[in-house]
Formats: C-alpha cells, sequence, structure tokens
C-alpha cells in the first residue's frame, strides 16, 4: 500500500465507515490488504467485507463501475461477492480524508467455504472454475455500464500496467523486453466476442469454494477491458506458481478448465496461440510490481523470494513462462 494512503488513515475514517454501514464496534476485525484496508463484519446473521481504498488509487466513478458490474454478473448466475447497499442505499461512501481527497468505503457479500490450498483442487473443481469464468465472458459480451463515466480502464492504462516506472536503471532490457511484448499486444483484435470486462486477477487468493464444490471469486478492483484469454492465462499463471499439481499441470488443469469454460462461452482456438504472451506480460508485470513494493535485495516473503529467484534472466532470455504448445489443445475450445 502507498505510503501517503496508509498516512492519512486514521481511526475517525474507520470509525465513520462503520457508521454508514451499521457495524456495531465488536462485530469487525482487520483483515490482511495490499491496497486497501480490509476488514470483515457480521450484521445480524450475515457476514461481509468491508473495503476502505482511497481515491489517490482508484476514483468513486471506477468503484461504481466496478460495484456495478459484479451485481450484474450475480444478477446473471455468476458466483461472485455481490456489492451491498450502505445504511444510505449507496454502493460506494465516500470519506472526506481532512486533505481534500477521499477514502472510499464498500462492501461485499463474504464469500462462503475455504481457499483451495485447504480444500485441495480436483479435476471436477478446474471445470467449475472454467465454468465460471465462461459465464463471467459470456455475460460480459453484453454489458455496457449506466453511466459512462463508470466505464473501467482498458488492460494498458497507467492505472493498471505501469511497468518501466516500477523498475530501475538497472532494468533496462527487462523494460526492453516489455514494450516489444506491448507492441505484439497492440496488433491483436478487440471484437466483442474475444474482449471485454475480465476480473483481471482471479487466482485462488480470490476466491473460496464452499462444501458442495461452488467457487465464489471476490476481489475485482482489477477489473479492466482486456482479451479473455488473458483471463484464462492469468489463471493459469498463478496454478503454475503454485507448484501443488506435480508434473504435467498445465495439461491437466486446462483440459478441465476449458471443458468447464466452453459450457459456457465459445472462443476461437486461435487465441490459444497467445496464452504465451499474456503470461509473459503477467510475469513481468508481477516483476515490476514486486520491485515497486518490496527491497528486492532482502525480499522477507517467501512467495515472492520464490517468484523472483532467477526471474530476471528468465524475461532477458525470453524463456517461456512455461514451455507447452497452447494450439496442440485447440480440439479443447
Amino acid at each position: 500500500m502507498e505510503t501517503r494512503i496508509k498516512e492519512r488513515y486514521k481511526d475517525a475514517i474507520l470509525q465513520e465507515a462503520m457508521g454508514r454501514y451499521g457495524i456495531a464496534p465488536d462485530q469487525i476485525r482487520l483483515l490482511d490488504g495490499f491496497e486497501s484496508f480490509m476488514y470483515e463484519f457480521e450484521r445480524g446473521a450475515e457476514a461481509y467485507i468491508l473495503r476502505i481504498g482511497h481515491s489517490f488509487r482508484r476514483s468513486e466513478d471506477l468503484i461504481q463501475g466496478e460495484v456495478d458490474w459484479i451485481n450484474y454478473l450475480a444478477a446473471g448466475g455468476a458466483t461472485v461477492a455481490r456489492a451491498v447497499r450502505s445504511a444510505r442505499g449507496n454502493l460506494v461512501e465516500a470519506i472526506d480524508d481532512g486533505q481534500g481527497q477521499r477514502f472510499l468505503a464498500t462492501a461485499f457479500e463474504r464469500a462462503r467455504g475455504k481457499p483451495p490450498w485447504e480444500v485441495g483442487w480436483t479435476d471436477s473443481l478446474f471445470e467449475t472454475y472454467g465454468q465460471l469464468l465462461g459465464r463471467m465472458h459470456a455475460l460480459t459480451v453484453h454489458y455496457e455500464p449506466p453511466t459512462p463515466a463508470w466505464r473501467r480502464p482498458q488492460w494498458d492504462d497507467g492505472i493498471m500496467l505501469e511497468v518501466e516506472g516500477y523498475l530501475p536503471a538497472s532494468e533496462a532490457v527487462v523494460v526492453e523486453k516489455f514494450w516489444r511484448l506491448m507492441d505484439h499486444l497492440a496488433t491483436l483484435p478487440r471484437d466483442a466476442r474475444s474482449y471485454g470486462l475480465i476480473h483481471f486477477d482471479a487466482h485462488g487468493g480470490n476466491l473460496l469454494i464452499d462444501p458442495a464444490g461452488t467457487i465464489t471469486l471476490f476481489d475485482f478492483d482489477d477489473c479492466n477491458y482486456s482479451w479473455f484469454a488473458n483471463d484464462i492465462a492469468i489463471v493459469l499463471f498463478y496454478i503454475l506458481l503454485d507448484r501443488a499439481l506435480g508434473p504435467g499441470s498445465t495439461e491437466r488443469f486446462l483440459t478441465h478448465f476449458l471443458r468447464g469454460y466452453r459450457r459456457e462461452n465459445q472462443l476461437d482456438a486461435a487465441w490459444l496461440g497467445e496464452i504465451p504472451h499474456f503470461l509473459k506480460l503477467r510475469e513481468i508485470d508481477l516483476y515490476a510490481i514486486i520491485h515497486r513494493s518490496f527491497d528486492v535485495e532482502n525480499l522477507d516473503n517467501p512467495w515472492c523470494a520464490r517468484f523472483m529467484r532467477d526471474r530476471k534472466e528468465r524475461i532477458e532470455n525470453d524463456v517461456p513462462f512455461v514451455d507447452l504448445d497452447f494450439r496442440s489443445l485447440a480440439d479443447l475450445l
């Protein structure tokens, strides 16, 4: 989280947000949050999540666009954590930070279940995972924000993708690789059947699995307009980083994930050939974000340390994130 945001956050901000959502003092607890202040609270017999972000990161209009899309998806049958209204009937509550900007509070239904590393991935769950993403993509083809100002950014907008600004001068080769990749992505078509509003971060840390095997997705803070194949690639990216599935995990995962996906949405199999490029984009983006958020010479976060091991050399030498001819999987779509 940016230092300037943390410095402006006071207990009075939290108390105001609690008042607007009718949260009792003994019914709220702090959760971990990377870009926003996150809390769990109870109201009646139901559990919810309170997120307090800042207008430095996302404007009120952008958050309105996020929660409108979430509730549109939920209304269409996608199992996502719906945004809920405040006591005033608002989906977004703006709170003055005392310095001319605002904190923005939003509440969501708390997803039920456990994270995948506690449940354990199965082939059936992979199909459910793919079916959920397919349903979201099929729905978003027909989605338009009710107000133009609420339209979410494109995937390459500066607030979504800022690689060069996060990397030091010593990373000139990585920056060069990034811009070469961007030149390629700029040539890809953006038709309505393959490009639209996507989650952009639908990894295992942003979902829970209930005892019936239902997957509920949350944390849509990064949602933006991009290729549906990019959303699939990002899911695969984190499945591979997890390393829990063992040898052959790429083919096993995609076989079942895409089987579920095509139950809900039809995507031209030619997009499979672009997945290596989308994987490389996420690899470079994450590499830059870790540079922004951590001291890369003294990483005390084990997950980040593992990701960064030999990462610079892999990016500079164009080593594929995973060695697979994705076009060989065309029959799955």
